[in-house]
């Protein structure tokens, strides 16, 4: 049985072992990339996604989203949105009603990808609202898996550039990480909504007793 909380504490994460993804990363620097990519992309069922923007020190407007991630299990494609712009293949990707797309404030990553062409997603799971019937009520990423997982993902590249002209080898495996993360946290979310193998602890609540999952 796994033991949940609903409420993370955070100064628990840094002593926390750090997960990482370690399959394949691959970067998309062109368009006929980005047609191959999504061609294998679109035979997954399911993906995890997420995206970065180069960060802005000063008051003024966003910088416009500079990279795509899209993972599998074992493979993760960063697309380079900063040099290649938002190709209609990418939008199909995106749009398509068979690969289901995996991600934790995706209405914000929509708005963000919008500014550089409409579309309308289809077929997304947003984690923030999967996750609410396991009775947890931390919502970031980090803290999501380090509840589930016991594991810590790494935050250090958040603020890094994201349109520099070649990617840090950290900074891949960084953005490899966000975008994997979601596809094994909504797997776990799933697995024990299907089995109810689980024991809730309510931190919020003034009687810590533990409760368990309905099973």
């Amino acid at each position: 049985m796994k033991i949940i909380v609903d409420k993370f504490e955070k100064r628990a994460i840094p002593e926390l072992p750090v997960d990482r993804f370690e399959g394949r990363i691959i970067v998309i620097q062109s368009v006929g990339e980005a047609r191959r990519a999504v061609d294998y992309l679109l035979r997954c069922p399911q993906v995890g996604v997420d995206t970065e923007t180069r960060p802005n020190f000063r008051p003024g407007p966003m910088h416009p989203v500079a990279l795509l991630q899209v993972a599998t299990p074992d493979t993760c494609f960063l697309f380079r949105l900063n040099q290649i712009g938002l190709p209609d293949c990418i939008v199909r990707l995106l749009t398509d009603e068979r690969t289901a797309k995996i991600g934790l404030s995706l209405q914000d990553d929509w708005a963000q990808l919008r500014k550089r062409k409409d579309f309308q997603p289809v077929n997304y799971v947003e984690l923030q609202n999967y996750v609410k019937p396991l009775g947890i009520v931390d919502m970031s990423l980090q803290k999501l898996y380090a509840n589930l997982f016991g594991m810590k993902i790494s935050k250090t590249q958040r603020l890094t550039n994201w349109e520099a002209d070649v990617l840090t080898e950290a900074q891949k495996v960084y953005a490899a990480t966000d975008a994997w993360a979601c596809l094994r946290l909504y797997d776990e979310i799933t697995e024990l909504l299907t089995s109810r193998d689980f024991k809730l602890i309510r931190t919020l609540d003034a009687d810590t007793t533990p409760q368990a999952g309905q099973r």
